[in-house]
């Protein structure tokens, strides 16, 4: 089966995009606010000696920070309005899901549609902006105690901190929902994506200057290339491998016609949390890392150093908590955007069945069997990716895109935003039909 991408290069039609005027004012409005992203990140906190946060950041972006950076694209080297990035905004989404699954008030707001999802949003918005005053005041707090780095520290300088890194962050989540709705793709995804993106070529030309003094080899930089080419390769697979479930419908009548019994297939995609489970890992590893990386650099002692010198990047500790969050997310989003018994009492309402399975509580369970099972193997290969960058930063010293992890967003976001581009050419292609049909038959009469 071709995935949305060559079905799209098959019947591209440059006519038809052109004339599709509702897809091009969405993707004008997706680039144009990747655009507004893109110099947020070059705007600096106020009160800031940026000599002094290079020196900084030149001593800690082999660490948590440094991937910090490459999801902000860059803003965080910069200290500029855009640091925390949509991370806050992430992680409290993750909180109130989980709390969803636990708290009975809010899992009855789930139930009730649209307005109950209106109300769960603006629970995770006010949890937001906890989350980054908390971030945000660490992490002036940190800059007041490395030397030179704040012009000068006080009340004030905290407190015009903490508002403009909050401020950067709610603008970003307003942003990234306003992508969503009115532009293409999911947008706190693009909004990652850019900054990954945009940093790329200075990653590419930092790689080739280590390697041009010698600091790696070149064979190390063609193997690199190598085996960026193979896992682009194997993320495109995985994310388009399937399991699909065999689904018989019976004869059925309906006035006085008889219709034959009909054969489909429920699809079950091996990676069906998607690219969610290490950027919601991430999120999670650098709430409380951030605090630390900083403390750690102006020569605290104590827990905060302990706990970020143990989850510095190619740490055991570090490798195993994110390769268990990546798990626990990948089963637990799995099964927050697919629910069995609901997908079982629908083939029931429409007489579907399958094969050898009795309908209802049977199929339930047969269809979480099988679930749980390419979950397992969606959860594998999700800890595989993301463990290649750990491994490339603890023995080779690489920068954090060629690994997994940076790979694994950008595809999946790519074949995301590529198959509504082609569902909205398909709909505009529809629609003409429609219109060309009414015409004929205006005509015939």
């Amino acid at each position: 089966m071709a995935s949305a991408a060559e079905q799209l290069a098959q019947n591209l039609n440059f006519g038809a995009l052109a004339k599709a005027e509702e897809l091009k004012k969405r993707i004008w409005f997706t680039l144009g606010a990747l655009i507004v992203f893109r110099l947020g990140t070059y705007i600096p906190l106020p009160g800031i000696n940026p000599e002094a946060v290079a020196d900084i950041f030149r001593q800690t972006q082999g660490g948590v920070l440094g991937l910090f950076n490459m999801f902000s694209g860059g803003a965080v080297g910069r200290l500029a309005i855009f640091a925390l990035n949509i991370m806050p905004y992430i992680s409290a989404s993750i909180i109130i899901q989980l709390l969803t699954s636990i708290v009975p008030t809010l899992e009855q707001l789930k139930k009730e549609g649209e307005q109950g999802r209106k109300v769960i949003n603006q629970y995770t918005r006010y949890l937001t902006v906890v989350l980054a005053v908390f971030q945000a005041y660490g992490i002036a707090a940190g800059l007041e105690g490395s030397s030179n780095v704040v012009l000068e520290p006080g009340l004030f300088f905290r407190i015009s901190t903490v508002i403009s890194l909050v401020g950067g962050t709610m603008f970003l989540m307003w942003l990234g929902e306003q992508i969503t709705s009115r532009g293409i793709g999911n947008g706190s995804s693009l909004i990652i994506f850019a900054g990954i993106v945009a940093e790329l070529p200075q990653a590419i030309a930092g790689t080739l200057e280590l390697g041009r003094q010698g600091a790696l080899s070149t064979g190390i930089i063609l193997g690199v290339l190598v085996m960026a080419i193979v896992i682009i390769a194997f993320i495109v697979f995985v994310e388009r491998a399937q399991r699909r479930l065999l689904i018989n419908y019976p004869k059925r009548q309906v006035g006085n016609r008889q219709y034959e019994g009909q054969t489909s297939f429920l699809p079950l995609k091996l990676n069906t949390a998607g690219v969610i489970p290490p950027i919601f890992a991430s999120s999670l590893l650098l709430l409380p890392t951030t605090i630390a990386s900083f403390s750690q650099q102006s020569g605290g002692t104590g827990f905060l150093s302990l706990l970020a010198t143990y989850l510095g990047h190619g740490r055991p500790a570090y490798m195993v908590m994110y390769v268990a969050l990546i798990v626990f997310f990948a089963f637990f989003y799995t099964a927050i955007v697919f629910n069995p018994t609901e997908t079982a009492d629908n083939l029931k309402k429409h007489g579907g069945f399958i094969p050898g399975i009795r309908p209802g509580e049977r199929t339930a369970d047969y269809i979480d069997y099988v679930l749980t099972r390419i979950t397992v193997v969606g959860a594998a290969y999700l800890a595989i990716i993301c463990l290649i960058p750990e491994v490339l930063i603890s023995y080779a010293s690489l920068p954090f895109y060629f690994g997994g992890t940076s790979l694994l967003i950008v595809v999946s976001v790519t074949m995301d935003t590529v198959a509504q581009v082609h569902g909205h050419l398909l709909a505009h292609q529809y629609e003409g039909l429609v219109k060309k049909a009414r015409l004929k038959g205006g005509r015939r009469r």
